[in-house]
């Protein structure tokens, strides 16, 4: 009898994990400049979105790159002073063909965007343009992908340089950060204030990395579940 109700339930979770993946998969795009590039996601993030939907069941998809602007992002971005950088969205475009490969073929149920950036934009003065710059650059996301249901994580900068004349708009560019999360229908933010170690640093410290990863799952599966459970 032990064996049958093993057998049995061995089958249950079979055909769960079946109709699941019917279902299509979860595609999480993971994107920004320095905090973003540092972080292993196979470490915290990647485990944890497969235990709540199934291995079998995610695309995880991160490309960053230390030390950008959201300009090499956002195709339509405009700068709120100074000449127009350059290149535009070519790390967009590189982000794509990597999620481009990864979904071919594939049936993708939800659709959700990571992002960790803005220490640049602080740096140089654009704080005033980051929100509309954000909202752009997801707006454009959506389009690319055509999802209207696009949920998005936004890690909000850490508490580096809050005081420092090095980098003018950082408390403004956090600000956006939080404002761009409440403002969008599907959305949410980190904080990462406590992951840099006692120096305050720019960057989050090894474990301060593993807690990152942890949080943007949370704050995924959160958003997941909670736009599924509206439906």
């Amino acid at each position: 009898m032990k064996k049958l109700k093993l057998v049995v339930l061995g089958l249950m979770i079979s055909a769960t994990s079946l109709v699941a993946a019917e279902k299509g998969k979860h595609l999480f795009i993971l994107s920004g400049q320095s905090n973003m590039a540092n972080l292993d996601e196979n470490i915290s993030f990647v485990p944890a979105v497969e235990k709540e939907f199934g291995k079998d069941n995610v695309i995880v998809v991160k490309d960053a790159k230390n030390g950008q602007p959201i300009s090499r992002w956002y195709r339509k971005y405009k700068p709120a002073n100074g000449d127009m950088p350059s290149p535009i969205g070519d790390l967009y475009d590189n982000l794509m063909v990597k999620v481009q490969a990864a979904i071919k073929g594939q049936s993708i149920t939800t659709v959700t965007f990571v992002w960790m950036q803005g220490e640049r934009e602080a740096a140089l003065s654009q704080g005033e343009i980051y929100a509309d710059s954000l909202k752009g650059l997801v707006a454009q996301l959506s389009a690319d992908l055509k999802r209207d249901d696009l949920s998005v994580v936004i890690g909000r900068i850490n508490d580096y340089a809050m005081d420092k004349k090095s980098h003018p708009h950082w408390t403004m560019v956090r600000d956006a950060q939080v404002q761009v999360a409440k403002e969008l229908p599907r959305a949410d933010w980190v904080d990462t204030d406590d992951l840099n170690g006692p120096k305050n640093g720019i960057h989050a410290i090894k474990d301060g990395y593993v807690t990152l990863g942890a949080r943007f799952a949370e704050k995924a599966i959160l958003l997941i579940n909670s736009s599924n459970a509206a439906r």
